[in-house]
């Protein structure tokens, strides 16, 4: 091979893995709903399952408690953009659920996301109304 032809190959790989670490280390950049999506996702796929116990549903947002290890938690997820995956009477919700958490940061937690759903619908009142329901008391 010719000095000059080897030159610029090595050149053109010189500048080919500067563009590949410039790639790597820098941030890319992400809009907020697509980092929370990114979250949610990576919950799912390595989380730990969790039970929790919804207090309230308000607007876009369901509040939570749960406890692990005897810590107890308060969170809330904003679902704006699952309601696809939501019951249309959000009062339903109210009650046991499972959660997903990270074991090194339990704090991080969800509810739902795309892939995965741990609320669980309660009863519609008619059902509480029959005295054969369980959980019935008179």
């Amino acid at each position: 091979m010719a000095p000059g032809f080897q030159i610029a190959l090595l050149a053109a790989l010189a500048v080919a893995l500067i563009a590949l670490a410039l790639w790597i280390i820098l941030p890319r950049k992400l809009t907020p709903e697509k980092r929370e999506r990114e979250r949610r996702s990576h919950l799912h796929k390595q989380g730990r399952l969790g039970e929790a116990f919804i207090t309230e549903v308000s607007g876009e947002m369901i509040h939570y408690v749960y406890s692990i290890h005897g810590v107890r938690y308060t969170a809330a997820q904003d679902v704006s953009a699952l309601t696809e995956y939501l019951p249309s009477d959000y009062e339903r919700l109210i009650g046991v659920a499972s959660i997903k958490y990270f074991a090194n940061n339990p704090a991080n937690s969800i509810l739902i996301s795309e892939d995965w759903n741990g609320l669980r619908e309660v009863p519609g009142r008619q059902m509480l109304a029959d005295s054969k329901a369980v959980g019935y008391q008179a």
